[in-house]
């Protein structure tokens, strides 16, 4: 046995010496004047010879002391069970992953004719590597292919004494064939069902006005194109509603159902009814889902999301995140006052009921943020509670509204920090979350971890990671601001003569601040808003006054609009070489907005810690959806980003391949 595995594994190279050396034969004796040559050749060919004839004794000797160490327990009979062992088992060095020994069964599902002796395993099974061994695990991570069949591979090492380093182990493996039992596991997984909603999101406005023959007219097309699109698939799809659809469909089909997204979208939002609108729909998949009744859940959320998005778009849900397409339509007003009366009752209730209130923005607190901040305290007052505004003053973008509001006696005391809230807050406590919903984005993660009572304010697009289970959520993309919103609940708790002078200015400048002066994201809900602050007193003077900026932040604006180019198709990119103020990039991204023929603006500058993006937009572009590729979020209009251990060149790289991939998306 001993002498049958030496010759297995000394690798026969006699032909190719035999050739080297009929070459150095005709070099002596029929090369002219090349005797030297022809002797140097044989030396050469000797020393390697030589070297070969150690290498192959010093490979045998340790590949036989490691196949005793394994086979040291086994009587004779057992021994001989290694070749012909049913299941395919490879020895391999774990230094140079060199096969050392294989067996019969491994030969044939390799399809080696021979041993594959000084050779690596990964030139027999590509992608095959023995980290696994080396982090101490007895099993390889999924299937490996080897041949046309799939194997389970599990393995242990060997320690062979003689060696050092690496050089002192060696890896068994034992290939399990799975090949059945993966297609099986493959087929279950794509015969998954994934549940589909599909809802026309602008019913009532597309058919407000026309007659009944108009309105068959125009819904009969969109089902033909609906019905079209799913059709092919052996899925299922059902008119539940006057504007709704379910769609069910095996998961093989889900890259189909994804490619053709866009077009679906697209080809429903080109019909125009007679009165000009354009229906569009919105498409809500759930995935992978222990149950059906899961992906309903994951579907109906989908749904949820892509109306907050503004709708005209698809969102999947799987158990981990979104997936979005589309979104290219310009959010319009669909908002009644119904939902705010009711809104402001249940914020009502939970202030009664709280022990205390709390109230959080995002972080780097602007206008809007602390602008609907003042105004949930404002609320608080009036049903007779008092509410503290959490907020980090020293990153604070409005200081000066702060201190302003400081000098009223009912806020002397009403701005607290985060470490301060933590020790208020106890099981009872009603925290407000206003201008944002995305939860890494609040002034303390850590606090919105530790209140169970949740109410949320605000008109941002959803984003993927979003503050989830809130006992009241005021969510309204198509508002201007936070401010808005908050100023709505307020018309139904309190007269406009109960809001103070100051508290009015602060929600106005919000609403101010987030419209451009009225001239971005502005619906007659927003003037109306202003109106009812107007009242409550406000003055647009004062107003004024907390949106200005010194000298020095000016100029520093003007220099970096100096910085600015013009990349493709009206969007301007301006990127900072220093660190800058939040501010004045966010102001510098707006004054480019003023230039004629650009529709974007990105500012990309410095911060403390983090390379930050401030996206704006007047046009057709939708920034938010450029910088989410960024990992960012906001509105069609203003956006912005924060990408932490970043450099301004490689972000500036980022930002300009999002930008080319959603103008190719939206060709």
């Amino acid at each position: 046995m001993k002498k049958k595995l030496k010759w297995y594994l000394t690798p026969s190279n006699r032909l190719y010496f035999i050739v080297m050396a009929v070459f150095a034969l005709v070099t002596i004796f029929f090369g002219r004047n090349n005797l030297i040559l022809g002797l140097a050749e044989v030396a050469v060919l000797a020393a390697l010879f030589i070297y070969t004839r150690l290498s192959n004794r010093e490979r045998s000797r340790e590949a036989l002391e490691y196949i005793a160490s394994v086979t040291a327990n086994l009587d004779p009979a057992a021994g001989n069970l290694l070749q012909s062992f049913p299941l395919p088992m490879a020895v391999f060095s774990l230094e140079e992953n060199e096969i050392i020994y294989t067996n019969e069964s491994f030969l044939e599902a390799s399809g080696e004719r021979e041993h594959s002796f000084s050779i690596r395993i990964s030139d027999v099974v590509p992608d095959f590597n023995a980290r696994w061994l080396m982090e101490g695990k007895n099993e390889y991570p999924g299937l490996v292919a080897l041949g046309d069949r799939k194997y389970r591979v599990f393995g242990n090492l060997t320690r062979n004494g003689s060696a050092s380093g690496l050089k002192n182990y060696a890896a068994t493996t034992y290939w399990v064939d799975e090949t059945e039992y993966a297609q099986i596991s493959e087929e279950f997984e794509s015969s998954r069902l994934i549940f589909g909603v599909i809802l026309i999101d602008n019913y009532d406005d597309f058919l407000n006005g026309l007659s009944d023959k108009d309105k068959s007219a125009v819904l009969a097309d969109i089902d033909d194109k609906v019905t079209t699109w799913a059709s092919g698939r052996g899925g299922y799809l059902s008119k539940y509603d006057r504007d709704r659809y379910v769609y069910l469909f095996e998961a093989r089909y889900y890259p189909q159902v994804t490619e053709t997204l866009y077009a679906i979208l697209d080809s429903v939002r080109a019909l125009t009814s007679t009165n000009g609108m354009h229906p569009t729909l919105s498409i809500g998949l759930g995935r992978d889902g222990k149950t059906i009744e899961e992906n309903q859940k994951f579907a109906s959320l989908s749904i949820d999301m892509a109306l907050s998005r503004g709708g005209d778009q698809a969102v999947v849900k799987n158990r981990f995140n979104f997936e979005f397409y589309g979104g290219k339509t310009a959010q319009t007003e669909k908002r009644t006052k119904v939902k705010s009366r009711v809104m402001s009752g249940s914020l009502s209730e939970l202030m009664r009921d709280a022990s205390n209130i709390l109230v959080m923005g995002h972080k780097h607190s602007d206008l809007d943020s602390i602008g609907a901040a003042v105004g949930v305290c404002c609320a608080a007052r009036a049903l007779g509670r008092t509410a503290k505004i959490v907020v980090e003053r020293e990153d604070a973008m409005c200081l000066n509204l702060i201190e302003r509001m400081e000098t009223l006696p009912e806020y002397a005391d009403a701005f607290i920090s985060p470490q301060d809230a933590m020790l208020m807050a106890n099981g009872s406590t009603l925290l407000v979350i206003v201008d944002t919903n995305r939860p890494e984005q609040v002034e303390s993660e850590s606090l919105l971890l530790s209140c169970n009572s949740i109410a949320l304010i605000d008109h941002h697009r959803r984003a993927s990671e979003y503050i989830q289970n809130a006992a009241l959520s005021f969510h309204e993309p198509y508002a201007s601001s936070a401010c808005e919103l908050v100023t709505e609940l307020l018309e139904y708790i309190v007269d406009p003569s109960g809001i103070l002078r100051f508290e009015a200015e602060a929600l106005l400048s919000g609403i101010v601040l987030d419209t451009k002066n009225f001239t971005l994201r502005t619906g007659g809900r927003t003037f109306d808003a202003a109106a009812f602050l107007r009242r409550a007193g406000a003055d647009t003077t004062e107003v004024k006054t907390l949106l200005q900026t010194d000298m020095n932040s000016a100029m520093a604006r003007y220099a970096l609009i100096q910085r600015a180019k013009i990349y493709k198709k009206g969007i301007a990119v301006a990127a900072a070489d220093t660190v800058q103020s939040r501010i004045i990039a966010a102001q510098a991204a707006d004054e480019l907005l003023n230039i004629a023929g650009v529709n974007a603006s990105f500012v990309v500058f410095q911060a403390d810690n983090s390379v930050d993006i401030s996206a704006r937009s007047i046009g057709d572009v939708n920034v938010q959806l450029i910088v989410e590729k960024l990992g960012g979020g906001g509105t069609k209009a203003t956006a912005g980003a924060q990408l932490q251990g970043a450099e301004i060149r490689d972000v500036v790289r980022r930002l300009l391949a999002a930008i080319d991939e959603y103008l190719a998306e939206n060709e």
